[in-house]
């Protein structure tokens, strides 16, 4: 039988945006909602927004874009524990191949154990399966070709260029290899650089059955850490909530369950583990900025002129902290997002940089640049540690009392967010311009940076920005004052907002 001579493409076709989900046709497209690619990584609902084609074409045009930019056919991939994970992996991993790309399969884990993996692997990119807090059925792709960084807008515009024109080249030379011990290897990492904590320190830790359940648990306890487990078996269902450590309702069970053992402290991860929240020995919820500044006054003692880095949603407290001042640190102020913040770390030479949401990206000496919830986690019992005769709630009480807003997210299109945004920053700069007062007090500045926020003139804040990935804006206010003024401040937001069609619920409000 003599067969049909067959032709090998040397690019993919363009991604379909109209396919139906669920028909045969759909099987056969390369389906790729454009809207999944975001500031700094993507994220789609899987598999109404993009297909396992889809997905193929995406690792194939990353293949490209190494190629693009000059950099080492060689790739780290892994991925999280969700139910459809591991085969969006493998339609990446054969993009990969397509693309000349040497892949190395680190399996499960953690974002952080990713980026781990190019530096004890010594490879430059990597590449994370991943929809970190996201609910079930969100997927994702964490992608950087730098360690420590991951992608920035202009990456991400030309990714979307090469998927949605169909613009990746295929090349020979690529491979599919695995490495198995990338979780030993990160745990003894950790044990290897810190010492056995000698203070008896008992946490609770909670993975809302994410990822990091396979990971914290037993690195805190080689570390002779106490650990009561919270919701750490692997479930992909997520059964409890979500594991997102600014989720009041993973907080409230913390702390439930912190009172309950009487706990030193708490200790929340997100589904991949890059994130770290905190709750003290009284169940009080700390958010991570203010933990960040906990660390940062600890941090000043030895390394003097210390750089730190924050994001737009955290308090203001670093600006005005005597004991950072005395000790001549400075703080810059950055765009909210793991990347905008990883960069700006590396950019400045920050020790440390701090976002409300939990991320913390702690440099030399103490880390390598990206963020990781489970280091975040060792620094913050090593507080414990430094301060024997001190809790996590003693340290807390020393810092300035001031009121913050849990994030706050109402619903607005991934297609409209940025421009609704943009006629906000317009309305509130003419409220600055025209001296309106909030409460009896001047609005004493603006920062569009990202989004925008607004400073009163005892120091109070808000904020209004687009999430970088999700259908949402974000909103957080804080008050020097009280939790009264705290929520008005909010109300004065949310008046502004209610007059966009645009804009929908909340996911929670004050």
């Amino acid at each position: 039988m003599n067969l049909p001579h067959i032709t090998l493409r040397t690019t993919y076709q363009p991604a379909c945006v109209d396919a139906v989900p669920n028909t045969p046709e759909f099987e056969n497209a390369t389906y790729v909602k454009p809207t999944g690619f975001r500031e700094y990584d993507v994220r789609w609902v899987y598999p109404d927004d993009i297909n396992l084609n889809g997905v193929r074409a995406l690792g194939a045009a990353l293949g490209t874009q190494m190629f693009e930019q000059g950099k080492t056919p060689r790739i780290v991939v892994g991925h999280d524990y969700r139910s459809y994970s591991a085969a969006i992996k493998q339609s990446l991993i054969s993009g990969f191949i397509s693309a000349g790309i040497e892949v190395v399969d680190i399996g499960l884990c953690l974002s952080p154990v990713a980026y781990f993996a190019q530096f004890h692997l010594d490879i430059m990119a990597v590449a994370m399966v991943t929809a970190s807090h996201n609910e079930n059925g969100w997927t994702g792709v964490k992608v950087g070709f730098n360690r420590p960084l991951t992608h920035g807008p202009d990456d991400m515009v030309r990714l979307k260029e090469i998927v949605m024109n169909g613009g990746q080249v295929c090349r020979s030379g690529g491979n599919h290899v695995f490495y198995d011990g990338i979780r030993q290897a990160y745990m003894n990492d950790f044990i290897q650089k810190f010492p056995k904590f000698n203070r008896k320190i008992k946490a609770v830790v909670a993975t809302g059955n994410g990822t990091a359940g396979y990971f914290a648990p037993h690195i805190l306890q080689a570390l002779n850490i106490e650990v009561i487990s919270l919701n750490t078996d692997l479930d992909y269902e997520f059964p409890f909530y979500n594991p997102n450590p600014e989720d009041m309702t993973m907080l409230h069970d913390m702390a439930n369950t912190v009172k309950e053992h009487k706990a030193d402290i708490g200790l929340a991860f997100d589904g991949d583990g890059d994130r770290c929240g905190i709750v003290d020995s009284t169940g009080r919820e700390i958010f991570a900025d203010k933990a960040g500044l906990m660390l940062a006054r600890h941090i000043v003692k030895d390394i003097p002129n210390a750089q730190f880095v924050v994001d737009v949603k955290s308090t203001g407290l670093f600006i005005g902290d005597e004991t950072l001042k005395n000790a001549g640190a400075k703080t810059d102020y950055w765009k909210t997002g793991h990347s905008y913040m990883k960069r700006r770390v590396t950019e400045l030479g920050a020790v440390a940089g701090f976002e409300k949401s939990g991320h913390y990206f702690i440099n030399a000496p103490f880390g390598r640049g990206y963020d990781d919830g489970v280091l975040s986690a060792i620094l913050m019992c090593n507080l414990l540690e430094s301060y024997p005769n001190k809790t996590i709630a003693d340290l807390y009480d020393e810092l300035p009392v001031t009121y913050l807003s849990p994030t706050m997210s109402p619903y607005c299109g991934d297609e409209v967010k940025y421009d609704v945004v943009d006629r906000v920053i317009a309305q509130i700069k003419d409220l600055y311009n025209d001296n309106v007062q909030i409460g009896g007090r001047d609005i004493v500045s603006v920062t569009d940076v990202n989004g925008i926020r607004f400073t009163l003139s005892d120091g109070s804040w808000g904020l209004v920005r687009a999430s970088s990935n999700k259908p949402n804006l974000v909103v957080v206010t804080e008050s020097t004052q009280s939790d009264q003024d705290m929520r008005d401040i909010f109300h004065f937001i949310d008046n502004i907002l209610e007059e966009y069609a645009e804009i929908g619920e909340y996911d929670q409000r004050i």
